[in-house]
């Protein structure tokens, strides 16, 4: 590898939003015959360097250049022009048309304006076969293949238009094993044939194993360009999280490890697992015990999570509580084996912002008792006002609409919402996430103080001192899978580091 002439070269790359610096002195190198990998946590800028990259947001400052010269991108077309091609984590084609019509489609061989149907079947043939070692009938409508061969259909596409750059944004998050290593092979392949790849993951393990270089990014802050070879996975991890200091450390130590738990299980995970989500885990939770779920972004502790609450359906093992049921299907199951589940997406899976306070608390508990056995509006107000004084959610109108309160207020009105169907176990997602210093303390408050009283929490978050902080054992997951659980006096930022790096 040389340093001497990059393919393409992003220089000091600014781009700002109303209020927000996205990307802030950002540079970036892709070399011919290379696998450069894009890394960071959520929220550090990956996405929007490839939108400046493939011309869907224009850069504030800075310059892009492709094999020496300087070029503007503006627009897609502009992109596709200078030879930079993008296949995104969801295949962007059309499954009702053909393999060979999908990787033509715009730029079919035609003669006196009539498509040339045989000779394009020739050409997406000899493109497949000679490119990507795939040999499969291109004149069968897309849907009839899977999302593997799907994604080297896109490969394929995107090579069609003579691509310099290829930029695979998460290609392997809906894939298995064996389909992975599929595709690397078609990337060393492609690598070797001089094309540079920027390999967006979240993977660690697959990054080491197809990346030549590496560069991190952290709060749309360029941290630095390395060779994947000489960076550890534990500088990688603590490059990746920063060690700036996290106000949290500023309050009161909670700690969750010291409290007189009962023994009792609550429920058991027994090799619960998703294709193309997580892999099949065991995890036990206790009555009043708080579980920790420690990992990356990417690394499944949502897809668990998501599986314990019947959101997504299982495709192997089953939960077994301590009553002896066996596994729930539903949110619906879930809620009436009082399990509540508080999303890290709150703004499309938690409020409802048309609504008001009182609605969106209500919701919940007026789904589990049924909607023809309507909660008097007496009642509403009783149970909403009761709640917005527990938690202090502010404003205390329960007629205000909750789009219009803030993060950390929202997220106390979800809170609420669950606590109100007096939950066994509550599932939080990522509940401290964009909120202020002082709601994240009572949201971890109220966690230990409710757990003191028998409640059950899994609780996920990005940030190791919160998660230890209200812990009682930690579950830490490494590229989808639960890779060691860790309590008591080990329960620290090292050594969870180390697992999830996996040094």
């Amino acid at each position: 590898m040389s340093d001497a002439t990059p393919l393409l070269q992003m220089t000091n790359i600014h781009k700002r939003f109303p209020g927000i610096k996205a990307l802030t002195d950002v540079s970036l190198r892709l070399f011919p015959g290379e696998v450069h990998a894009l890394m960071g946590e959520n929220g550090a800028g990956k996405s929007t360097l490839i939108k400046v990259l493939t011309g869907v947001y224009s850069i504030d400052e800075g310059t892009v250049e492709m094999e020496g010269n300087r070029v503007n991108i503006h627009s897609p077309l502009e992109s596709q022009g200078a030879g930079i091609s993008t296949v995104y984590q969801e295949v962007n084609l059309c499954p009702n048309l053909t393999v060979a019509e999908n990787i033509f489609i715009g730029r079919e061989p035609r003669k006196l304006g009539r498509i040339l149907w045989k000779e394009m079947n020739r050409k997406a043939e000899k493109l497949l076969k000679d490119r990507l070692n795939l040999d499969i009938d291109v004149d069968q409508p897309l849907y009839m293949y899977s999302v593997a061969v799907q994604q080297l259909i896109a490969i394929a596409r995107a090579l069609n238009i003579s691509a310099k750059v290829l930029i695979l944004d998460e290609p392997t998050s809906s894939l298995d094993k064996n389909e992975v290593e599929q595709l690397f092979i078609v990337l060393r392949k492609l690598k070797s044939d001089g094309l540079a790849i920027l390999f967006v993951t979240h993977f660690l393990d697959q990054m080491y194993e197809i990346s030549d270089r590496v560069t991190i990014l952290r709060n749309g802050e360029f941290v630095g360009e390395y060779l994947a070879e000489e960076l550890t996975r534990l500088d990688l991890v603590l490059k990746m999280i920063g060690k700036e200091l996290n106000l949290l450390e500023e309050l009161p130590v909670l700690t969750g490890t010291n409290k007189d738990k009962p023994s009792e299980e609550l429920l058991r995970a027994e090799g619960l697992g998703r294709k193309g989500a997580i892999e099949p885990f065991n995890l036990t939770i206790n009555e009043g015990e708080v579980v920790g779920l420690a990992g990356l972004l990417g690394s499944g502790r949502t897809e668990a999570a998501r599986l314990l609450f019947g959101a997504d359906k299982a495709d192997t093992g089953k939960l077994k509580f301590a009553d002896g049921g066996e596994t729930i299907h539903s949110p619906r199951d879930a809620i009436h084996r009082q399990i509540a589940f508080c999303s890290e997406n709150r703004k499309t899976e938690g409020i409802i912002g048309d609504l008001t306070i009182r609605e969106n608390i209500v919701l919940a508990l007026q789904a589990k008792q049924g909607w023809f056995k309507t909660i008097s509006r007496k009642r509403q107000d009783e149970i909403v006002n009761e709640y917005i004084r527990i938690l202090n959610i502010n404003p205390p109108n329960p007629d205000h609409l909750i789009k219009n309160l803030s993060g950390g207020n929202q997220q106390k009105v979800l809170l609420a919402r669950w606590l109100l169907t007096k939950p066994n176990l509550l599932i939080l997602d990522e509940p401290t996430r964009g909120i202020d210093i002082g709601a994240k303390a009572e949201i971890q408050k109220l966690v230990l103080s409710l757990s003191r009283e028998g409640m059950s929490f899994v609780f996920i978050s990005s940030e190791l001192e919160e998660v230890i902080r209200v812990s009682d054992r930690i579950a830490v997951l490494r590229d989808r899978h639960i890779v060691t659980e860790i309590s008591d006096k080990d329960m620290n930022q090292h050594t969870i580091m180390q697992a999830i790096a996996g040094s």
